[in-house]
């Protein structure tokens, strides 16, 4: 308000003052002139600092979080190649400083350049301490960088982090230069308006009033108009209306330009909110906007009653895709997927149905449904999961190859099972877990015993986290006996769990929950070396041991991870064995879905020496087919077949069948389940080459095997 006063009082004394008030005008015109120019700059220069921070820091938590989540499956599986051409991506935007990938101890897993010169080395700038403190999205500036740092999660577990800098000299410079046109041009206009006081000073009072009037209107309002139109930009209301009263006078010009650079304010965040509410790939709603529509439906619903069904989707074995074709090919495979579900969205008409992708193979479908609609949600959202498990059962075409895969679903219904968009998420995660457990390829509703199951086994999954470093998983041994002269020719691995709060864990269920979880990817490398640093052992000690070998089981994820070929050649070196006598088990439904891949990699160990063999054989539904497809050395009977072999001819015709076509084509034969002295005899008289059971040596430890082969 001093401004407006100041030049009210200053023409109203030259009303009465004639030519020597007006010299003191002169003067008065001079010093509020100096004080408009620098109020003008100060608020002008303040907004357009606060416009270019925010916008800045939008984009840098818009970016960095959206950098957070591509990385998070590169970074699982420690995919360089992927995380450096997400973040060489990032750094060819305007501003951008640097982009770094880092650990969770704070060491530096990528930083864009190509040799990634910086690899593993912690990082020791000022901004790097609370960085890795963090665990949330973090900013932090020094007046000449800003650094914004997310962590990369999946699920609870934090794998790292990226932080993204963005150079803060080019928005300076802007500013600069904004403020010196602008005072360029109020120069210019102060002038001018200097020289219209000197003219009015001659035509007297009359003309001091009018261009009195004319200040106020001309210069003043303009300004205090743009002051309160920045303002409320800086608030977030980008649909303020300059005034737009065609001047063409350096305060027009000013007006205009302002308001292209609300305009260019405005478009900028749209698209930052559009990046950060759309997924990429897809163009659905991400995680973020969804928890936002979600969040809104229930506030609604407090005062307007309905109901909600959320559908929580996960494509079957689509890393199979990711492993075997490469992630362009999956990033395909998702979008046939995306149309696919949309399509079948589509179909049912359920007015504001919600289809997102929470990232990954995940996408989830929110329906909703008015109070008194007349339509029952539960068997709704029942017939959509139907429809989507039979829409996603049909093959895809991905570069020329049919590829078949499945959804599993989990359903969860508001109000009835959880009044929260946490627990709604939480129980369609829990639903669609159990639909993983049941089979896959289908749906199941939460339940309160599902969910309690499903806290089981996350109890049991972190009890299995360390178990073998804290020595409660061991390795027992089963003699494998030769059944001509029942000599002892080697051992089978057996992995054993005993808990101090569960007590011993059958396998069936302990190595299952490994498998789901990811653990097998740990333990499974932990058990080949233990198995081969003990056969070498008795081999060194006992010469009745000289060409024992050791048999370990394989679990279809261990063939499906590109290092185990590595591993297993990793644990022959560092033991000594010899890879004859190691023979790696697998069942067919490690092999089945995926012969060609799992065939190369089994000729390349056979041919190391090691040897392969089919476990459970008979069981399956194409057993004589994989033998043609996939190269193994031997097959062990089923000993659901040895244990009928004296009672059921069926059994014992079986059995014999498979002894004759696996020697017709050399395959060695080995016998499960040998628990009687019968079986021993009518397996060994039908030419059975191995045996193992009961009845020939029970599993036990290292110790106990020792005094066997005494």
């Amino acid at each position: 308000m001093k401004l407006r006063a100041g030049l009210q009082a200053m023409f109203l004394a030259l009303v009465g003052a004639a030519v020597l008030a007006g010299l003191v005008a002169v003067a008065l015109v001079l010093q509020q002139r100096e004080q408009a120019q620098k109020q003008i700059l100060a608020l002008s220069q303040r907004s357009m600092h606060a416009l270019a921070s925010q916008r800045l820091l939008l984009r840098g938590e818009a970016v960095s979080e959206q950098v957070a989540d591509a990385l998070v499956n590169p970074l699982y599986y420690f995919d360089l190649d992927a995380i450096g051409t997400i973040i060489g991506n990032v750094l060819r935007q305007p501003d951008v400083s640097y982009v770094i990938v880092y650990d969770t101890d704070g060491s530096i897993v990528h930083d864009g350049s190509r040799d990634i010169e910086r690899y593993d080395q912690r990082m020791d700038d000022p901004f790097a301490s609370e960085v890795v403190a963090a665990t949330g999205q973090h900013m932090q500036s020094n007046g000449q960088l800003l650094d914004v740092s997310a962590p990369i999660r999946v699920g609870d577990q934090r794998l790292g982090g990226v932080r993204v800098g963005y150079s803060l000299a080019t928005a300076r410079q802007d500013e600069d230069a904004m403020v010196a046109m602008m005072q360029a041009r109020l120069d210019e206009i102060a002038r001018r308006h200097l020289i219209g006081v000197g003219v009015l000073l001659v035509v007297l009072l009359a003309l001091g009033v009018i261009v009195a009037a004319l200040l106020q209107r001309r210069l003043v309002r303009p300004v205090r108009q743009l002051a309160g139109a920045a303002q409320r930009i800086e608030a977030g209301h980008y649909d303020v209306v300059m005034p737009a009263d065609g001047r063409q006078d350096e305060i027009g010009e000013l007006v205009r330009a302002f308001d292209r650079m609300r305009a260019s304010i405005a478009r900028h965040d749209r698209d930052i909110r559009r990046m950060a509410y759309t997924d990429t790939l897809t163009g659905l709603a991400n995680r973020l906007a969804f928890r936002e529509s979600l969040d809104r439906r229930l506030l609604r619903m407090q005062d307007d009653p309905g109901r909600l069904a959320l559908l929580f989707a996960d494509v079957d074995d689509f890393k199979r895709v990711n492993d075997t074709l490469g992630h362009d090919a999956g990033d395909a495979a998702l979008v046939q997927f995306t149309t696919r579900i949309d399509a079948a969205v589509r179909e049912f008409d359920v007015a504001d149905a919600l289809l997102a992708r929470f990232g990954g193979d995940e996408f989830v479908v929110l329906l909703e449904l008015p109070a008194g609609s007349g339509t029952e949600l539960g068997p709704l959202a029942e017939r959509l999961a139907t429809r989507l498990v039979e829409e996603m059962a049909r093959p895809i075409e991905v570069e020329g190859r049919q590829v078949f895969l499945g959804i599993s679903i989990g359903i969860t219904l508001f109000p009835d099972d959880a009044s929260s968009a946490g627990m709604l998420l939480k129980n369609g995660d829990i639903a669609m877990y159990q639909a993983k457990l049941a089979g896959k390829n289908g749906y199941r509703f939460y339940s309160l015993a599902a969910d309690q199951a499903v806290e089981r086994r996350m109890h049991m999954e972190q009890a299995l986290r360390g178990a073998w470093d804290r020595g409660e998983l061991s390795l027992a041994y089963q003699p494998v006996m030769r059944m001509q002269d029942r000599a002892q020719v080697g051992v089978e691995a057996l992995l054993r769990w005993r808990h101090p709060e569960f007590g011993n864990v059958a396998p069936s269920v302990f190595i299952d929950v490994a498998e789901q979880s990811g653990l097998i990817d740990v333990i499974g490398p932990q058990v080949l070396h233990a198995a081969c640093l003990q056969a070498r052992a008795w081999q060194q000690r006992f010469p009745a041991a000289a060409d024992l070998f050791v048999a370990v089981n394989v679990s279809p994820r261990q063939l499906r991870g590109a290092a185990f070929a590595g591993e297993v050649e990793a644990a022959l070196r560092a033991s000594g064995l010899a890879a004859r006598h190691l023979h790696l088990e697998l069942t067919e439904t490690a092999v089945i879905g995926d012969e060609a891949r799992i065939g190369q990699l089994l000729a390349a160990l056979r041919a190391l020496g090691v040897e392969i063999w089919l476990d459970d054989f008979g069981t399956g539904f194409s057993g004589l087919s994989h033998l043609r497809r996939v190269p193994v050395d031997g097959v062990k009977i089923d000993r659901s077949f040895v244990a009928d072999v004296l009672r059921d001819p069926d059994d014992l015709a079986l059995t014999t069948a498979i002894i004759s076509m696996a020697h017709s084509i050399g395959i060695t034969v080995v016998a499960e389940g040998v628990e009687k002295e019968g079986q021993f005899e009518v397996l060994r008289d039908r030419g059975c080459d191995l045996g193992q059971g009961f009845w020939l040596g029970r599993p036990m430890d290292a110790g106990a095997f020792d005094a066997l082969l005494q």
